[in-house]
């Protein structure tokens, strides 16, 4: 119940960074909404195969430090998908290159500050309702 509820908001997280973001840059709640809807189903799609190519990568790490290494580069990697994405739905949305450019560089920097903040309270919410759960 807590995985599904999880995944739920992280995904209306992803809505709201997309709808906000370029609705501030066109004024166009059509355009935020067609944004809303398009950008962040790429990325829920994309991440998965993503995060398994990196797990693999990861686990041939020699030594800690190579393992870090290895979780920067992938962090990198995540926010450069972010860039791509945002950047194609921005520009087909609008015709836009400058507006592609924006929402490129604010949509990853949104998604990997806040989401790691949102993923952090519910590891929180699990280990508060875990507990919960134990002493009952």
């Amino acid at each position: 119940m807590v995985v599904a509820a999880k995944k739920t908001s992280q995904v209306i997280a992803h809505l709201a960074i997309a709808f906000v973001i370029t609705y501030a840059m066109t004024g166009s709640a059509l355009i935020g909404g067609l944004a809303l809807i398009i950008e962040p189903v790429i990325n829920v799609l994309l991440l998965p195969f993503h995060e398994k190519a990196w797990h693999a990568i990861r686990a041939r790490a020699r030594d800690e430090r190579d393992r870090y290494m290895k979780i920067a580069a992938e962090k990198i990697s995540q926010t450069a998908l972010h860039m791509v994405v945002a950047f194609s739905v921005m520009y087909v949305a609008t015709g836009s290159l400058a507006f592609g450019g924006i929402a490129a560089v604010l949509e990853p920097i949104c998604n990997v500050i806040l989401l790691p903040i949102h993923d952090r309270f519910w590891e929180k919410l699990e280990l508060r309702l875990n507990a919960a759960l134990r002493v009952a």
